[in-house]
């Protein structure tokens, strides 16, 4: 039985992290076959969140242009049918997107219950360490924050978990909610859990962080998908298995601990952090005495 945390009186939306694998030996159409059918049969979900490339596979890198398909393709295709039907949202994590230029992009797309791409980002930093996921695809250059049923939502993707530049833009273009669709290895999964908690404790928002789990061409990924308050607490937490998780987000937690705590309205932006004086003496008023 999936866990489940909930509080009717106030609840915002119940989320679903949607913690699945990607095995060698299922091809890609079997595979979004399956998820699809296992999001159709979870009821009441206002908000479906899957991991990073879980359809085509994150480490199946010779296959990636094979794999490649457009906004149009069957995986999204596949999640719009499932949005409409369940009368949900679906944050489908991503998919290798080929665009009309022929480039390849990894791609997040948030999905309508009316079955419309609502968001799509591109993942800004692409990984290139142990993996071919920087020679083969195209950073992306963009950063929206739309409605959702989590409040106003930015997506990122795995490894722009560690910029935190870039998530001082998401906050500061309004974002109360971030979703994290990623493919991160359980030889890293203790800086997962302690970026997620970080990232929700900087900006006092939400953090909806799903992982892939299983062994993907001998790597085996961390799984411990999570949700993590504005508070940076726990709310619920996948292990290292395929399962989903469920929880109800409370309407008012970003106003209350931003009200209470009132981190943001103390941060400065970006540019006044870059026009900071290298000196440490710059803008200290001297006095008659300071020298004697």
């Amino acid at each position: 039985m999936p866990d489940t945390q909930t509080n009717p009186a106030s609840a915002l939306a119940r989320v679903a992290l949607v913690q699945v694998s990607s095995p060698l030996d299922e091809t890609p159409a079997d595979r979004i076959a399956r998820v699809a059918a296992l999001l159709r049969a979870q009821p009441g979900v206002d908000l479906f969140v899957l991991p990073e490339l879980w359809s085509p596979g994150y480490f199946s890198f010779e296959q990636y242009a094979e794999r490649a398909e457009s906004l149009l393709g069957p995986t999204v295709a596949a999640m719009c049918l499932v949005a409409r039907e369940t009368g949900s949202w679906v944050h489908m994590g991503s998919i290798i997107e080929r665009a009309d230029t022929g480039q390849l992009f990894n791609t997040a797309v948030l999905i309508d219950p009316a079955g419309e791409i609502a968001q799509v980002y591109r993942k800004i930093h692409v990984f290139g360490y142990q993996s071919l996921e920087a020679e083969l695809l195209t950073p992306g250059a963009a950063l929206s924050v739309v409605a959702s049923p989590v409040g106003p939502l930015a997506s990122t993707t795995c490894y722009d978990l560690r910029f935190p530049g870039l998530w001082q833009q998401m906050s500061e273009r309004g974002a109360e909610a971030a979703i994290v669709p990623a493919a991160w290895p359980a030889a890293r999964r203790e800086h997962w859990r302690v970026l997620t908690q970080a990232r929700a404790i900087e900006h006092q928002i939400w953090v909806l962080a799903c992982n892939a789990s299983g062994d993907q061409g001998g790597v085996e990924l961390g799984g411990f998908s999570r949700i993590v308050d504005p508070r940076g607490r726990i709310i619920v937490e996948c292990g290292a298995g395929e399962e989903i998780v469920f929880a109800d987000l409370p309407r008012d937690a970003v106003r209350l601990t931003r009200a209470e705590f009132p981190v943001i309205a103390d941060r400065l932006d970006a540019q006044a952090y870059a026009r900071l004086s290298a000196d440490p003496l710059s803008g200290v008023a001297s006095s008659p005495t300071m020298f004697l």
